[in-house]
Protein backbone atom coordinates (compact mmCIF):
# COMPACT_ATOMS: atom_id res chain seq x y z
CA UNK A 1 0.00 0.00 0.00
CA UNK A 2 1.09 3.55 -0.67
CA UNK A 3 -0.18 6.95 0.43
CA UNK A 4 -1.67 8.62 -2.65
CA UNK A 5 -3.47 11.95 -3.13
CA UNK A 6 -6.79 11.57 -4.95
CA UNK A 7 -9.27 14.07 -6.38
CA UNK A 8 -12.88 12.86 -6.71
CA UNK A 9 -14.46 16.23 -7.60
CA UNK A 10 -13.06 19.51 -8.93
CA UNK A 11 -12.72 22.38 -6.48
CA UNK A 12 -10.41 24.15 -4.07
CA UNK A 13 -7.44 22.69 -2.17
CA UNK A 14 -9.87 20.87 0.17
CA UNK A 15 -10.64 18.29 -2.59
CA UNK A 16 -7.09 16.88 -2.28
CA UNK A 17 -7.54 13.71 -0.19
CA UNK A 18 -4.79 11.38 1.05
CA UNK A 19 -5.73 7.71 0.64
CA UNK A 20 -4.08 4.29 0.94
CA UNK A 21 -3.89 2.66 -2.49
CA UNK A 22 -2.40 -0.67 -3.55
CA UNK A 23 0.36 -0.36 -6.16
CA UNK A 24 0.22 -3.36 -8.54
CA UNK A 25 3.20 -4.97 -10.20
CA UNK A 26 4.41 -2.88 -13.14
CA UNK A 27 3.12 -3.63 -16.63
CA UNK A 28 5.46 -4.90 -19.32
CA UNK A 29 6.61 -1.41 -20.31
CA UNK A 30 6.32 0.14 -16.85
CA UNK A 31 8.55 0.77 -13.86
CA UNK A 32 7.61 0.99 -10.18
CA UNK A 33 9.35 3.85 -8.43
CA UNK A 34 9.56 4.76 -4.78
CA UNK A 35 9.28 8.53 -4.84
CA UNK A 36 11.66 10.69 -2.83
CA UNK A 37 10.42 14.10 -3.96
CA UNK A 38 7.51 15.47 -6.01
CA UNK A 39 7.42 18.78 -7.83
CA UNK A 40 4.57 21.24 -7.23
CA UNK A 41 3.49 23.24 -10.28
CA UNK A 42 0.75 25.65 -11.24
CA UNK A 43 -0.51 23.12 -13.78
CA UNK A 44 -1.49 20.93 -10.80
CA UNK A 45 -4.05 23.56 -9.79
CA UNK A 46 -5.46 23.63 -13.32
CA UNK A 47 -6.20 19.90 -13.14
CA UNK A 48 -7.60 20.27 -9.62
CA UNK A 49 -10.05 23.00 -10.63
CA UNK A 50 -11.00 21.40 -13.94
CA UNK A 51 -9.43 24.10 -16.14
CA UNK A 52 -7.49 21.20 -17.66
CA UNK A 53 -9.59 18.02 -17.92
CA UNK A 54 -8.30 14.88 -16.21
CA UNK A 55 -8.61 11.67 -18.26
CA UNK A 56 -10.86 10.13 -15.61
CA UNK A 57 -12.24 10.72 -12.12
CA UNK A 58 -11.07 10.19 -9.46
CA UNK A 59 -7.46 10.89 -10.36
CA UNK A 60 -4.08 11.59 -8.79
CA UNK A 61 -2.54 14.95 -9.79
CA UNK A 62 1.10 15.85 -10.25
CA UNK A 63 3.33 15.79 -13.32
CA UNK A 64 6.89 15.47 -12.05
CA UNK A 65 8.85 13.56 -9.47
CA UNK A 66 12.05 11.72 -8.66
CA UNK A 67 12.88 8.52 -6.85
CA UNK A 68 14.35 5.03 -6.95
CA UNK A 69 13.38 2.23 -9.29
CA UNK A 70 12.01 -0.70 -7.26
CA UNK A 71 10.71 -3.00 -10.02
CA UNK A 72 10.73 -3.11 -13.81
CA UNK A 73 8.32 -4.64 -16.31
CA UNK A 74 9.26 -7.60 -18.49
CA UNK A 75 9.82 -5.48 -21.62
CA UNK A 76 11.82 -2.69 -19.98
CA UNK A 77 15.46 -2.26 -20.98
CA UNK A 78 18.00 0.29 -19.80
CA UNK A 79 16.62 0.54 -16.26
CA UNK A 80 17.07 -1.67 -13.22
CA UNK A 81 16.09 -1.68 -9.53
CA UNK A 82 18.15 0.85 -7.61
CA UNK A 83 18.46 3.38 -10.44
CA UNK A 84 17.86 7.03 -9.53
CA UNK A 85 15.32 8.49 -11.94
CA UNK A 86 13.17 11.55 -12.58
CA UNK A 87 10.27 12.30 -14.91
CA UNK A 88 7.81 14.81 -16.22
CA UNK A 89 4.61 14.02 -18.04
CA UNK A 90 1.93 11.59 -17.02
CA UNK A 91 -0.41 12.45 -14.13
CA UNK A 92 -0.06 10.59 -10.85
CA UNK A 93 2.96 12.13 -9.14
CA UNK A 94 1.30 12.88 -5.79
CA UNK A 95 2.11 9.45 -4.35
CA UNK A 96 4.64 7.62 -2.18
CA UNK A 97 5.03 4.98 -4.88
CA UNK A 98 3.70 4.64 -8.41
CA UNK A 99 3.95 2.83 -11.73
CA UNK A 100 4.99 4.89 -14.72
CA UNK A 101 5.95 4.14 -18.35
CA UNK A 102 9.68 3.54 -18.59
CA UNK A 103 9.78 5.93 -21.57
CA UNK A 104 8.90 8.82 -19.22
CA UNK A 105 12.01 8.34 -17.07
CA UNK A 106 15.47 9.84 -17.28
CA UNK A 107 18.39 8.86 -15.06
CA UNK A 108 19.51 11.45 -12.54
CA UNK A 109 23.23 12.36 -12.66
CA UNK A 110 25.09 11.57 -9.44
CA UNK A 111 25.61 15.24 -8.58
CA UNK A 112 21.89 16.06 -8.71
CA UNK A 113 19.70 15.42 -5.65
CA UNK A 114 16.21 13.92 -5.76
CA UNK A 115 14.69 17.22 -4.62
CA UNK A 116 16.51 19.22 -7.29
CA UNK A 117 15.54 16.73 -9.98
CA UNK A 118 11.89 16.72 -8.91
CA UNK A 119 11.80 20.50 -8.73
CA UNK A 120 13.35 21.13 -12.12
CA UNK A 121 11.92 18.62 -14.58
CA UNK A 122 8.72 20.43 -15.57
CA UNK A 123 9.97 23.96 -14.94
CA UNK A 124 13.47 23.34 -16.29
CA UNK A 125 12.32 21.58 -19.44
CA UNK A 126 9.76 24.36 -19.91
CA UNK A 127 12.59 26.90 -19.74
CA UNK A 128 14.56 24.79 -22.22
CA UNK A 129 11.89 24.72 -24.90
CA UNK A 130 10.98 28.38 -24.38
CA UNK A 131 14.56 29.61 -24.76
CA UNK A 132 15.91 27.16 -27.33
CA UNK A 133 12.88 26.02 -29.35
CA UNK A 134 10.02 28.54 -29.19
CA UNK A 135 12.10 31.70 -29.55
CA UNK A 136 15.84 31.09 -29.79
CA UNK A 137 17.38 33.62 -27.42
CA UNK A 138 20.77 34.90 -28.46
CA UNK A 139 23.30 37.47 -27.32
CA UNK A 140 21.93 40.98 -27.75
CA UNK A 141 18.26 40.09 -27.38
CA UNK A 142 16.10 41.86 -24.80
CA UNK A 143 13.63 39.55 -23.08
CA UNK A 144 10.75 40.21 -20.68
CA UNK A 145 10.01 37.44 -18.19
CA UNK A 146 6.81 37.70 -16.16
CA UNK A 147 6.76 36.17 -12.64
CA UNK A 148 10.54 36.29 -12.63
CA UNK A 149 10.83 35.11 -9.01
CA UNK A 150 8.72 31.98 -9.54
CA UNK A 151 9.90 28.45 -10.20
CA UNK A 152 10.05 28.71 -14.00
CA UNK A 153 10.86 32.41 -13.89
CA UNK A 154 14.06 32.04 -11.87
CA UNK A 155 15.32 29.41 -14.33
CA UNK A 156 14.39 31.54 -17.36
CA UNK A 157 16.18 34.54 -15.86
CA UNK A 158 19.40 32.63 -15.19
CA UNK A 159 19.47 30.83 -18.53
CA UNK A 160 18.54 33.85 -20.64
CA UNK A 161 21.26 35.90 -18.96
CA UNK A 162 23.82 33.15 -19.62
CA UNK A 163 22.87 33.31 -23.32
CA UNK A 164 23.81 36.99 -23.41
CA UNK A 165 20.33 38.52 -23.31
CA UNK A 166 19.30 41.64 -21.41
CA UNK A 167 16.73 40.33 -18.93
CA UNK A 168 13.78 42.36 -17.64
CA UNK A 169 11.65 40.62 -15.03
CA UNK A 170 8.29 41.43 -13.50
CA UNK A 171 7.33 40.48 -9.95
CA UNK A 172 4.56 41.21 -7.47
CA UNK A 173 6.43 42.40 -4.37
CA UNK A 174 9.66 44.05 -3.20
CA UNK A 175 10.81 40.72 -1.72
CA UNK A 176 10.36 38.97 -5.04
CA UNK A 177 12.15 41.82 -6.77
CA UNK A 178 15.23 41.07 -4.66
CA UNK A 179 15.06 37.41 -5.66
CA UNK A 180 14.76 38.17 -9.35
CA UNK A 181 17.82 40.44 -9.06
CA UNK A 182 19.66 37.74 -7.16
CA UNK A 183 19.13 35.29 -10.01
CA UNK A 184 20.40 37.71 -12.62
CA UNK A 185 17.63 39.96 -13.89
CA UNK A 186 19.18 43.21 -15.15
CA UNK A 187 15.98 45.16 -14.49
CA UNK A 188 13.01 44.28 -12.27
CA UNK A 189 9.51 45.80 -12.37
CA UNK A 190 6.90 45.42 -9.62
CA UNK A 191 3.71 45.18 -11.65
CA UNK A 192 1.59 45.85 -8.55
CA UNK A 193 3.04 49.34 -8.15
CA UNK A 194 4.27 50.18 -11.66
CA UNK A 195 2.90 50.15 -15.20
CA UNK A 196 5.14 47.42 -16.55
CA UNK A 197 4.64 48.30 -20.23
CA UNK A 198 5.57 51.93 -19.59
CA UNK A 199 8.60 50.86 -17.55
CA UNK A 200 9.77 48.49 -20.29
CA UNK A 201 9.61 51.35 -22.79
CA UNK A 202 11.59 53.51 -20.36
CA UNK A 203 14.21 50.84 -19.58
CA UNK A 204 14.78 50.03 -23.26
CA UNK A 205 14.71 53.72 -24.29
CA UNK A 206 11.89 52.89 -26.67
CA UNK A 207 13.63 49.88 -28.19
CA UNK A 208 11.28 47.40 -26.50
CA UNK A 209 11.74 43.60 -26.33
CA UNK A 210 12.37 40.81 -28.79
CA UNK A 211 10.28 38.33 -26.82
CA UNK A 212 7.91 38.25 -23.85
CA UNK A 213 7.62 35.00 -21.85
CA UNK A 214 4.27 35.09 -20.07
CA UNK A 215 3.17 32.45 -17.60
CA UNK A 216 0.74 34.82 -15.85
CA UNK A 217 -1.97 35.14 -18.48
CA UNK A 218 -5.06 37.29 -18.09
CA UNK A 219 -3.54 39.95 -15.81
CA UNK A 220 -0.62 40.72 -18.13
CA UNK A 221 -2.47 40.60 -21.46
CA UNK A 222 -2.70 42.58 -23.72
CA UNK A 223 -0.20 44.95 -22.07
CA UNK A 224 2.55 42.41 -22.82
CA UNK A 225 2.10 43.17 -26.52
CA UNK A 226 3.02 46.80 -25.85
CA UNK A 227 6.42 45.61 -24.64
CA UNK A 228 7.38 44.12 -28.02
CA UNK A 229 9.26 45.71 -30.88
CA UNK A 230 7.93 45.16 -34.43
CA UNK A 231 8.03 41.46 -35.38
CA UNK A 232 8.52 40.56 -31.70
CA UNK A 233 7.20 37.31 -30.23
CA UNK A 234 4.63 36.93 -27.47
CA UNK A 235 4.91 33.51 -25.81
CA UNK A 236 2.05 32.49 -23.53
CA UNK A 237 2.90 29.38 -21.53
CA UNK A 238 0.73 29.58 -18.40
CA UNK A 239 -2.40 31.02 -16.82
CA UNK A 240 -1.51 31.84 -13.20
CA UNK A 241 -4.00 34.74 -13.18
CA UNK A 242 -6.54 33.10 -15.50
CA UNK A 243 -6.56 32.28 -19.20
CA UNK A 244 -5.95 34.86 -21.90
CA UNK A 245 -9.38 35.45 -23.39
CA UNK A 246 -10.15 35.29 -27.09
CA UNK A 247 -8.95 38.40 -28.91
CA UNK A 248 -9.06 39.90 -32.39
CA UNK A 249 -5.97 38.57 -34.19
CA UNK A 250 -5.80 41.93 -35.95
CA UNK A 251 -4.39 43.28 -32.68
CA UNK A 252 -1.08 41.65 -33.58
CA UNK A 253 -0.98 43.70 -36.78
CA UNK A 254 -1.79 46.93 -34.98
CA UNK A 255 0.94 46.33 -32.39
CA UNK A 256 3.69 45.83 -34.98
CA UNK A 257 3.24 42.62 -37.00
CA UNK A 258 3.78 40.55 -33.88
CA UNK A 259 3.99 36.78 -33.52
CA UNK A 260 2.01 35.05 -30.75
CA UNK A 261 2.20 31.41 -29.72
CA UNK A 262 0.90 29.10 -26.99
CA UNK A 263 3.26 26.09 -26.85
CA UNK A 264 3.18 23.29 -24.28
CA UNK A 265 5.90 21.14 -22.79
CA UNK A 266 3.95 17.96 -23.48
CA UNK A 267 3.95 18.53 -27.23
CA UNK A 268 7.73 18.79 -27.14
CA UNK A 269 8.40 15.76 -24.96
CA UNK A 270 5.94 13.66 -26.96
CA UNK A 271 8.95 12.89 -29.17
CA UNK A 272 11.32 10.61 -27.16
CA UNK A 273 14.44 11.89 -28.91
CA UNK A 274 13.46 15.51 -28.23
CA UNK A 275 12.70 14.67 -24.59
CA UNK A 276 16.12 13.06 -24.14
CA UNK A 277 17.92 15.98 -25.80
CA UNK A 278 16.06 18.52 -23.67
CA UNK A 279 16.88 16.59 -20.47
CA UNK A 280 20.56 16.39 -21.43
CA UNK A 281 20.74 20.13 -21.98
CA UNK A 282 18.94 20.81 -18.69
CA UNK A 283 21.04 18.47 -16.56
CA UNK A 284 24.17 19.81 -18.27
CA UNK A 285 23.26 23.39 -17.37
CA UNK A 286 22.71 22.40 -13.74
CA UNK A 287 25.95 20.39 -13.60
CA UNK A 288 27.93 23.34 -15.01
CA UNK A 289 26.40 25.75 -12.53
CA UNK A 290 24.66 27.76 -15.25
CA UNK A 291 21.40 27.02 -13.46
CA UNK A 292 20.72 26.96 -9.74
CA UNK A 293 17.36 25.43 -8.85
CA UNK A 294 16.05 27.26 -5.78
CA UNK A 295 13.84 25.10 -3.56
CA UNK A 296 12.28 27.62 -1.24
CA UNK A 297 9.39 25.54 0.18
CA UNK A 298 9.02 21.93 1.28
CA UNK A 299 5.71 20.38 2.35
CA UNK A 300 4.96 16.84 3.55
CA UNK A 301 2.69 15.06 1.05
CA UNK A 302 0.01 14.99 3.77
CA UNK A 303 0.02 18.83 3.74
CA UNK A 304 -0.56 19.08 -0.01
CA UNK A 305 -3.65 21.30 0.44
CA UNK A 306 -1.53 23.86 2.30
CA UNK A 307 1.01 23.74 -0.53
CA UNK A 308 -1.71 24.53 -3.08
CA UNK A 309 -2.99 27.41 -0.94
CA UNK A 310 0.49 28.90 -0.71
CA UNK A 311 1.04 28.55 -4.47
CA UNK A 312 -2.28 30.09 -5.45
CA UNK A 313 -1.89 32.82 -2.83
CA UNK A 314 1.36 33.93 -4.52
CA UNK A 315 3.18 33.16 -1.26
CA UNK A 316 5.84 30.95 -2.82
CA UNK A 317 9.10 31.78 -4.53
CA UNK A 318 11.38 29.54 -6.57
CA UNK A 319 10.34 25.89 -6.52
CA UNK A 320 8.26 23.88 -4.07
CA UNK A 321 8.54 20.15 -3.46
CA UNK A 322 6.29 17.67 -1.70
CA UNK A 323 8.07 15.04 0.40
CA UNK A 324 6.32 11.63 0.64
Amino acid sequence: MAKVVRIAAHGGPEVLKLEDVAVPAPGAHEVTIEQKAIGLNYIDTYFRTGLYPAPSMPFTPGNEGAGIVRAVGSAVTGLKPGDRVAYVGTLGAYAESRNIPASALVKIPAKVSFETAAAMMLKGLTAEYLLFRTFKVKKGHTVLIHAAAGGTGTLLVQWAKSLGATVIGTVGSPEKAKLAKKYGAHHVINYNSEDFAARVKEITKGGLCDVVYDGVGKATFPASLDCLKPFGTFVSFGNASGSVEAFDIGLLAKKGSLFATRPTLFTHIGNPQTYAAMARRLFGAVAKGTLTVPIDQRFPLAKVADAHRALEGRKTTGSTVLIP
